[in-house]
């Protein structure tokens, strides 16, 4: 119903707010089709908002949408092209229209897009992403192995690049379909043909760019697991830098591009030799400049000068051995003169009071016939026989008489 007013007679805001309000009520949902711009998930609000933008005009609208809702649709990303069944909803108090969603769900490119993203989730909750699984590429492998389609773009930039750098390289080549239902499983079976080659050191399996459909043999499960099975390293060359098939992920080293592959499986043989001539060079530099310290060293110790004139300190220790020697003779000299007059003086004593000086001054000693010595006429008898101890002898006498003295 229309509501009539005049300047005179305006009508209350509240009043055209709530007619507003009736009126986009009754209008019922409806699906549409858009692009997901922004999804915008609150951890504090039950409610997730996104962004929905039409595809060709530059239109965009407001959505609010359940966790579960959304999550029922399988993983979405931002850019996804979905259908959602939306329901216009106004709010007085702030006078903004918004819309509820209550159903969505991927279409087209967006739906590819949620498959792949539950598949390589699924296959990462297992494992077979972990980096420390990841086998490091052989320095210069004997054989390469190449599994790719035939007479492709990705074919001649892996040989051509390859050769280029390392023109002796050996490449076992296996064409293959790289798009289309048959393409996972001939590639799954010339990547099992390989890895079964002990001479094949490195595959790699290279594509040219292509769409999200074109691409999706090699976003496939069973190729992944393939892969992942693999003893020998895998390299996967698919598209452009910008095109990430799940293959990326499980191979063991991703190149950007297939001509990046070709630099990273093989070395160039002019960087290699150039960096053996560096080599050979700092090597070489090293060792002169070691001989060189080494010299300098022997230099100096050449220089000091006991080794200029070796027996210059003989004659300094020659002097120094004769002042010793001289003073030992005096000490020697000195102490033989001390002891041989410290002996002569006690010689001198002992004769002094040795019986045999007084025997030499006239004196003698009389013992009887037992040794004992005579002191007093009163120890011996007339003829009594004595012995005369005198300085050159001894007397044997007889007592004949005994004369005390007065």
């Amino acid at each position: 119903m229309a509501l009539e007013s005049s300047p005179e007679h305006p009508q209350p805001l509240r009043a055209v707010t709530h007619a507003v309000k009736g009126w986009i009520d009754r209008l019922n949902a409806i699906w549409v089709e858009g692009q997901l711009i922004e999804i915008n998930r609150r951890s504090a609000s039950k409610t997730i908002f996104l962004t929905m933008r039409d595809k060709i005009a530059n239109v965009s609208v407001s959505v609010t949408v359940s966790p579960t809702t959304l999550d029922s649709a399988g993983p979405l990303t931002e850019g996804a092209t979905v259908v959602a069944r939306l329901k216009p909803s106004y709010y007085e108090t702030s006078g903004r229209l918004s819309f509820y969603c209550d159903a969505i769900k991927p279409v087209g490119e967006g739906q590819l897009l949620a498959r792949l993203e539950q598949t390589k989730r699924m296959l990462q909750a297992e494992g077979l992403f972990n980096p420390a699984l990841k086998k490091r590429l052989p320095f210069l492998p004997r054989a390469v192995g190449l599994i790719t389609g035939a007479n492709s773009a990705a074919e001649r930039d892996v040989l051509e690049n390859a050769r280029r750098r390392w023109p002796a390289v050996r490449i076992e080549t296996r064409h293959t379909l790289v798009q289309g239902p048959q393409a996972c499983e001939q590639v799954i079976a010339a990547l099992r043909q390989l890895d079964a080659d002990p001479a094949i050191e490195v595959i790699v399996i290279a594509r040219g760019g292509g769409s999200l459909e074109d691409l999706l043999p090699f976003s496939d499960e069973g190729l992944i697991r393939a892969v992942h099975s693999c003893r020998t390293p895998v390299v996967s060359a698919i598209g452009h830098e910008t095109d990430n098939p799940i293959l990326d992920l499980v191979a063991d080293f991703r190149a950007s591009t297939p001509t990046d592959a070709a630099k990273h499986v093989v070395p160039d043989v002019a960087e290699e030799a150039d960096r053996v001539r560096q080599s050979v060079a700092r090597v070489r530099q090293a060792m002169i400049n070691i001989v060189r310290t080494q010299q300098d060293r022997l230099d100096a110790i050449r220089s000091r000068p006991v080794l200029l004139e070796p027996t210059a300190s003989f004659g300094l220790r020659y002097e120094q051995l004769e002042g010793l020697r001289h003073r030992a003779d005096r000490a020697l000299d000195a102490r033989i003169r001390h002891e041989q007059s410290t002996v002569e003086h006690t010689l001198a004593r002992v004769r002094a009071m040795s019986p045999k000086a007084t025997l030499e001054r006239g004196y003698s000693i009389l013992v009887d016939g037992e040794g004992h010595a005579v002191a007093s006429v009163d120890d011996v008898d007339e003829d009594d026989d004595l012995l005369a101890h005198l300085a050159d002898g001894q007397l044997v006498l007889a007592v004949r008489e005994r004369r005390p003295g007065q």
